[in-house]
């Protein structure tokens, strides 16, 4: 091979390889404008669907799929770009999707339960559920995973078909909540008494609602005595704060009343 052939391949080539080059560097730069666009397109169609007063929760999901879709779209100029059949892609992107949809099921399935929590709103952002052995705040609702911070404050993900499969226990639905307490009370006290102070100290609670008024009555009978149920009302939003503010009023209404401490007391005969 003489100096001129070698000249020519190499000329050749590396206007190949500059060519190539310009297009991978171009394509990257068009995905991150591309991106950017669709940043910004989702912050429009937010802030335009807020605007209309929507429910937080349905936003959340339309602009997640619309994310999806235009990510898809964005890949699919990209590969016309570099010359790939777009027509053929979506032959084999159709294709991929049955064989995926197959081997993930499970995946459609929370995308399925996803539409009809959003369709169906047993629970929303912002609202405190049970649900799928999880027990949180809702932070958000996704195409496939609903976002839950625990009251110990670790953020959980729940597949959406796992949440929907269930029973849903929503607490920000109602307006108040029921505190369930129990107080022992030993068999020389008067009950009645007992009752009274409680009612008394309890209805001062912070966050205690007045109507329903706090129900104290006998529940249970044990060796030591009667068992009163303490239960006040409040908003959700309050609920261990009141929860460990009557537990308190319960410990010290006794102990200032002069209420003995509940003992269980045996007769030993000897015969």
């Amino acid at each position: 091979m003489d100096a001129a052939t070698i000249q020519t391949f190499i000329a050749t080539n590396l206007n190949l390889l500059a060519g190539a080059a310009f297009k991978v560097i171009a394509a990257i730069i068009l995905w991150f404008i591309g991106r950017k666009l669709i940043d910004f397109s989702i912050t429009i169609t937010s802030s335009a669907l807020k605007k209309q007063r929507i429910d937080l929760t349905l936003i959340s999901y339309l602009t997640s799929s619309l994310s999806v879709l235009l990510n898809i779209i964005l890949v699919v100029a990209l590969l016309g770009y570099f010359g790939v059949e777009t027509t053929s892609f979506a032959a084999l992107l159709a294709a991929a999707g049955i064989a995926i949809g197959a081997a993930w099921s499970g995946l459609l399935a929370n995308f399925a339960a996803g539409v009809f929590l959003i369709v169906l709103r047993p629970f929303q952002v912002g609202d405190f559920i049970c649900a799928g052995g999880i027990t949180g705040t809702v932070v958000e609702i996704g195409l496939f995973v609903t976002t839950v911070d625990t009251p110990d404050n670790v953020r959980t993900f729940v597949g959406n078909n796992k949440l929907f499969s269930d029973n849903i226990q929503n607490f920000s639905t109602n307006p108040y909540r029921r505190v369930d307490l129990q107080a022992q009370l030993d068999h020389s006290v008067n009950h009645n008494e007992a009752v009274r102070v409680l009612q008394e100290r309890i209805c001062n609670i912070p966050n205690v609602v007045s109507n329903p008024a706090p129900v104290i009555e006998i529940i249970d009978f044990t060796p030591m005595g009667p068992v009163l149920a303490v239960r006040p009302f409040c908003n959700n939003t309050h609920y261990w704060q009141v929860y460990f503010d009557t537990n308190r009023i319960i410990r010290e209404s006794f102990s200032e009343s002069g209420f003995p401490i509940p003992q269980q007391h045996f007769q030993i005969r000897q015969s």
